[in-house]
């Protein structure tokens, strides 16, 4: 028989501090996650740890060892690497700006100082990325890079840029044509989400696991599975941020008035403008499906990205249909001269 203290069983205080174990972590990461959101929206800015840790709620004094536990990197080391992915996607998709522009948009003090950056993490050079220049993998420049040394990831510039260039083929170039063709823009309205962030990145079992989740509490809440609006929040593209630091938000879509409860939490994405490219395709060719989005079709459209992730707008259960069919949800915004 479990020993009793003040009329509650020993199991029962275990299992109540397990509880509340669990209700902190999810907090935690809640609160975490709001950090990551206001460091992606000021990422060309100075950006300053007690503002940062002002936007999650903590207290300045131990947010930084809050922050490296959760996320496995320290805030200076966060923001470094996203400013050098943000850079990379820039060199790529925006042609129309120098080297030097897109160091001053990443806050860089001169050009010089952005190419020995950029250099000692990507191991190309930011003229080699811009040039579509592919370094031999094999023995050299990527893997002396930050990226490959601290992450084991090998970059390859030509990894971002369309197979009408590359001279590779992933897709039937008919096919991809017409899809590119078929985009269209349109005005959305905000819609309330609820959210849960997949644990471990872009890994798959991850995030089925994380729908599996949502969906279940989703019907618990009266939302039926014909019902569901569900969107995933891509905050990260794989070619340049290492898998396990991709951070992936699976979100439905529910009534501005419904409350909702840690872990899941509640945001809105933004109304505006999206572009809208409709996908059906195996999973495996969704990040080439979203380099020719954005390399051949964004870069030609009069648009540019705003700042928001990509949603990714699922119409199936590829799990059971063994494809993915979805929509591609573009925020996006007049192109403006640099």
């Amino acid at each position: 028989m479990a020993r009793q203290y003040g009329g509650m069983s020993a199991i029962v205080v275990m299992m109540t501090k397990h509880k509340i174990k669990t209700q902190t972590s999810d907090e935690y990461i809640r609160r975490i996650n709001k950090a990551q959101e206001f460091i992606a929206q000021h990422l060309d800015q100075n950006i300053r740890l007690e503002e940062v840790a002002r936007s999650s709620y903590f207290s300045p004094y131990h947010f930084h060892r809050i922050f490296h536990a959760l996320v496995g990197e320290t805030v200076n080391d966060y923001v470094a690497r996203k400013r050098m992915e943000k850079a990379a996607k820039r060199l790529v998709y925006k042609p129309g700006l120098s080297v030097t522009q897109v160091a001053e948009m990443g806050g860089f003090s001169s050009s010089a100082n952005f190419a020995r950056a950029f250099k000692l993490y990507f191991g190309v050079s930011a003229s080699d990325l811009r040039a579509g220049r592919s370094p031999n993998i094999d023995d050299t420049n990527s893997k002396i890079g930050k990226l490959f040394r601290k992450h084991g990831k090998a970059f390859n510039p030509l990894d971002l840029y369309s197979q009408f260039v590359t001279a590779t083929v992933v897709f039937d170039n008919d096919k991809l044509e017409e899809m590119l063709m078929n985009v269209k823009v349109e005005e959305m309205q905000e819609k309330s989400v609820a959210y849960l962030t997949a644990p471990n990145g872009y890994a798959l079992e991850a995030i089925y696991s994380t729908w599996d989740k949502l969906i279940h509490w989703a019907n618990s809440q009266g939302i039926a599975d014909d019902r569901q609006a569900r969107f995933a929040i891509c905050h990260d593209n794989p070619l340049i941020t290492p898998e396990d630091k991709c951070r992936y938000d699976a979100a439905i879509v529910i009534d501005p008035e419904m409350a909702v409860l840690q872990p899941y939490t509640k945001t809105i994405i933004p109304a505006g403008k999206y572009a809208i490219a409709y996908y059906k395709d195996t999973a495996d060719k969704i990040n080439d499906f979203m380099t020719e989005l954005c390399s051949q079709w964004l870069c030609h459209s009069g648009y540019e990205p705003d700042n928001y992730p990509p949603l990714f707008n699922y119409q199936n259960d590829s799990r059971k249909d063994g494809y993915v069919e979805m929509n591609v949800y573009i925020k996006v915004k007049g192109l403006q001269a640099a």
